[in-house]
Order: structure tokens, then C-alpha cells, then sequence
């Protein structure tokens, strides 16, 4: 008969009590000598490595309690606590990989430590895995249902993947829990994604209200007010954010942006340099180049575009306008040949006559409550707020799928293209952007690229009858936004489109609608898609 190993020796109860009230006063140090030296005696006794782990812990000594709870799970592997213990010390230590595997180990042994699905689903967030991230968020809130932290996270999770109206209900939720300064920001924030800014407002004014101090908020309540056309007010929410936090790289790029639409370029400038938020630099030197300050512009531009890849949209922009303005190569390798990677298709859904998807378009464009902004290059019309393909209606989800076809198509139709439009270009078709544009009798859109978009387009639902000429038509090229022109060697091309016409185009083209005097309104779906980054939204 085979003999049974004898169980490990173990200190007798009354050390282990004393050790522990020695943790439980705070005297950490003498409790870790005490129980390294109880060790020595009994080198496999569990409680002694979780004292020992917890004292160290504790100390700050992180890397020696993973040690000791480590040692700990070589002996019995099968303890779910210590499992987490090991994770939230490694994630302390920036291990978030090894952290992972803790905390699944964890709710792998027990599936009802909350807390754990919780940690789990804020490094897996962090690490991208958004569908997983949310999985294990639900089995928290599953398990406690007022956990407001993880009814937080799973709102941020949920607008990062687009789905806003179940973000929206999670915050909500959250409030009923408790009506935070971050719980109205986050409220705000995804109101404010689905073009619903009339309901932000008072959502980011809360915030502010009660946390005054609140930088995010500040300058989304200053963006919210911007695109209604509140100019003034939007930069005192700016002023706000920078007094609070004088570093908030976002409310500086506002204000930068502000100036320059009120034609104050040189005030402009410092604060894009004093920013790192997204184009910023980018937008400095479009200050410099618009003011005429091009050997300054030259000289930064190079160091520029010496330091990062040439993924700019806006540097593609001015590259080309600088190559062709003073007859030099084009260096800047995003696209040096705009005007060879215009695209006109069509989408035949559209085009045929008497076409339900377009009729169903018109109507959710002309009917339903969709908030619209403020537009300041477009001229007798109205653009809509948010991001109008992302929105759940199924007449804008049916364009989204056959935009994101079309855009396959433009992508490969240039394949073999050593530009880096078509390199990098976007794996995942995803709209950073997208909008309606309404106009009116004499409407136009002025010159303009798209700063923040990578491949743009534009699929046209409702045209005017042309009178004469060009009437309403899509005009691109090298030039537009006043960028300063030595001479008018500037290519340019006009496309007459029809109802169905998709325009597919990089964004750093400029273009423009041409005025028309039709009394027929003027309907198309303008949006950006661009390589995948993530969202910058606040996590609880």
C-alpha cells in the first residue's frame, strides 16, 4: 500500500495570532522578521508566505511579496485570493501581461471574486481587447450590481466601441449610484458623440458645478458650446480648463484653434507649441506658412518631418503646397500626388430609380432629431453633429456597410502604391467622422482639407439642377484656405456628380463646393476613416 506523504509541519496557532496582530497594528517590519524567522522552522506553511507576502506588501517591498506569494502558490497553486494578490501587485509593478494571467487564474478559481473580473477587464481594456474587457465588466456588475467603478469602465468600453445609446445607459446608471462630477462628464461626453449637445451642455455644466476644478470638463463644455457658434463663451471654458490645469493640452489646441478662425494666427502659435494634443505641432507651422514666414517654416517643417513618420495630414497638405509654390520635390512622403488618388464611384443601391435606401436616407436626414453645429466654411446650409453613420437608424447603417466596401475597393485599386496613404492605409474601415451636409439656395462649402481624416469622401443623396456651368459641384486641389500663393500653377479637377456618386479622395486634398442658385435643396454624407487609435476618454 502506498504511504500517503505527511502533511507539512505548521506553527502552532498561538505565533500565527501574534503575527497577525502584529500586521493588524501596522508594525509591518517587526511582523516580516517574525515571519521570515518562523520560515526558517517551517519553510511550507501557507499562512506564513500570505503574512509575509502582506507585510511586504505593505512596506512597498513589491518585488519581494510577488516573491513570497509566488512561493506561496508553488505550494498550493489552488488559491484564488493569492492569485489576485500576485496580479494587483504585478500590475503595481507595470507587469501588466503576468498581471493578466494572475487575475485570469483568479476568476478561473473562483468566478464570483468580483473584484478580480474588475482588474482584469481594466488591463485588458488598457490593452485594447475592448469586447473581452466588457465581458468581464458585466460579470462584476453581474455579481454587484452597484459597482460604480465597473458600470464606468463598461460605459468607456462602450463608446470606444461605438455602441453610445448602451454607454449612455450605463452612466445614467452610474448616477442613480452617484451623481459624481465624472459621471455627468462621461454623460456628456457620449450625448456629445451622438450629436445631442443640447443635453451635454447641462451634463458638463454639472460637472463643473460640482468639481470646479475639473479641466476635462471645462474644455468640453467649451467644445459643446463652440460647435452651437458660442465663440466667446467657448474660450472663457477654455481660459477655465487652463487655469485649472495650465498643461491640458487639448484646451490650449482649442484656444489655438479659436484664434485662428478669428484670423489671429501669430497669437495662435504658442499655445499649438505649448500642446501635444493630436496635429498640434502641425498646426504651428500652418500658423508660420499662412503668416509668410516660410524659412522658419522650412527650417521646423524638416525637423519635423525628420522626427516622425510622415503620417500627417496636414503636413501632407503643406508639403505639397510648399513643393509647388517654390517649384521644389516633395519630400513628404503621405502623398505627394494628391490629385492621382481621387476616386469617383458609385454606389448602385443609390443610383437605382426609385432606390428604398435612398428614400429611407432623405427621410432620417430631414425628420429625425438629429442635432446639427455650426459650421463656419459653409455657407447657407447645416451640418449634422456627431457621427451620423455610428448612429444605430438602419438606413445609415446600410450606407456605413457599403461605404466601408467602397473604401476596400479604393484601397486596393491602388495597391502597389508606395505612398504612405496606401501603406498604412486603415485595416479596419471605421468612420473617425462622419455628417450630413444640407444646402440651400446659393449654398457652398469653402476650401478646406480634412485634418483629422486619412481618406475622405462624400456620397451625394439630393443635387440641384445645374443652371449653368459647374452649379454645386465637388471642385479639389493643391490650394485652398488662403494658404499664401506666389503664382497660380495649381492643379485643380471638378466633378459633376450625380445622385449615388461616392467621392473617395486623401484628406489632405483641398475642396470645395461650388456655389449654386437652384432653389433645390442639396443633400450628401460627407466622413473620414483613418488608421485605428484610441479614443482619449476618462476611465473611473
Amino acid at each position: 500500500m502506498k504511504m500517503q506523504p505527511k502533511p507539512p509541519k505548521q506553527p502552532n496557532p498561538a505565533d500565527l495570532q501574534d503575527l497577525h496582530r502584529l500586521f493588524q497594528s501596522g508594525r509591518l517590519p517587526e511582523a516580516e522578521t517574525w515571519a521570515q524567522t518562523l520560515l526558517g522552522e517551517f519553510p511550507r506553511a501557507i499562512p506564513l508566505y500570505n503574512l509575509l507576502g502582506l507585510c511586504q506588501q505593505g512596506q512597498g517591498k513589491l518585488r519581494e511579496a510577488a516573491a513570497s506569494f509566488r512561493k506561496l502558490l508553488a505550494i498550493d497553486p489552488g488559491i484564488a485570493e493569492i492569485h489576485f494578490n500576485l496580479g494587483a501587485i504585478l500590475t503595481q509593478l507595470g507587469e501588466a501581461k503576468t498581471a493578466i494571467a494572475s487575475f485570469r487564474k483568479a476568476v478561473q478559481l473562483k468566478p464570483g471574486l468580483t473584484v478580480a473580473h474588475f482588474n482584469l477587464g481594466s488591463l485588458i481594456q488598457a490593452q485594447g481587447f475592448l469586447k473581452e474587457a466588457a465581458q468581464h465588466y458585466r460579470q462584476a456588475l453581474a455579481l454587484q450590481p452597484d459597482f460604480l467603478e465597473a458600470l464606468g469602465n463598461l460605459g468607456t468600453v462602450l463608446q470606444q466601441q461605438g455602441k453610445l445609446e448602451e454607454a449612455e445607459q450605463c452612466y445614467r446608471n452610474a448616477l442613480t449610484i452617484q451623481a459624481d462630477a465624472r459621471g455627468h462628464f462621461n454623460l456628456g461626453t457620449v450625448l456629445y458623440g451622438l450629436g445631442r449637445h443640447q443635453e451635454a451642455l447641462p451634463e458638463f455644466r454639472k460637472a463643473v458645478d460640482l468639481e470646479p476644478q475639473f479641466a476635462d470638463a471645462w474644455n468640453s463644455l467649451g467644445e459643446t458650446l463652440r460647435d452651437r457658434g458660442e465663440m466667446e463663451e467657448a474660450v472663457r471654458c477654455y481660459e477655465r480648463a487652463l487655469a485649472a490645469q495650465p498643461e491640458h493640452g487639448r484646451a490650449q489646441y482649442n484656444l489655438g484653434e479659436t484664434l485662428c478662425l478669428a484670423g489671429r494666427l501669430q497669437e495662435a502659435i504658442p499655445h499649438f507649441e505649448a500642446s501635444d494634443f493630436a496635429d498640434s505641432k502641425e498646426r504651428a507651422l500652418q500658423c508660420l506658412y499662412k503668416t509668410g514666414q516660410f524659412e522658419l517654416f522650412s527650417q521646423r517643417f524638416e525637423q519635423r518631418a525628420a522626427q516622425t513618420r510622415h503620417h500627417s495630414v496636414l503636413l501632407g497638405a503643406l508639403s505639397t503646397h510648399y513643393a509647388t509654390n517654390f517649384g521644389r520635390q516633395n519630400a513628404y512622403r503621405f502623398c505627394k500626388e494628391p490629385m492621382n488618388y481621387v476616386l469617383l464611384t458609385r454606389i448602385d443601391e443609390l443610383a437605382a430609380s426609385g432606390s428604398p435606401l435612398l428614400q429611407s436616407l432623405l427621410q432620417d436626414i430631414r425628420h429625425l432629431a438629429i442635432a446639427e453645429r455650426k459650421q463656419g466654411r459653409l455657407y447657407y446650409g447645416m451640418q449634422s453633429a456627431g457621427n451620423l453613420l455610428l448612429r444605430s437608424e438602419s438606413s445609415f447603417q446600410q450606407l456605413a456597410a457599403l461605404i466601408r466596401r467602397k473604401v476596400a475597393e479604393y484601397r486596393q485599386h491602388f495597391a502597389g502604391s508606395r505612398e504612405e496613404i496606401i501603406k498604412a492605409f486603415p485595416r479596419r474601415i471605421e468612420f473617425a467622422s462622419s455628417w450630413y451636409l444640407r444646402m440651400n439656395q446659393g449654398g457652398y462649402l469653402t476650401s478646406h482639407i480634412h485634418e483629422e481624416g486619412w481618406i475622405s469622401g462624400c456620397v451625394y443623396l439630393k443635387l440641384p439642377e445645374k443652371h449653368e456651368g459647374h452649379e454645386g459641384s465637388f471642385e479639389c486641389g493643391t490650394d485652398g484656405d488662403d494658404y499664401p500663393r506666389l503664382h497660380d500653377r495649381f492643379p485643380t479637377r471638378i466633378i459633376d456628380q450625380q445622385v449615388g456618386d461616392l467621392v473617395l479622395f486623401p484628406s489632405s486634398l483641398f475642396h470645395r463646393t461650388i456655389p449654386f442658385h437652384s432653389d433645390e435643396e442639396r443633400i450628401c454624407v460627407a466622413f473620414d476613416v483613418q488608421p485605428a487609435v484610441s479614443p482619449a476618454l476618462t476611465v473611473r
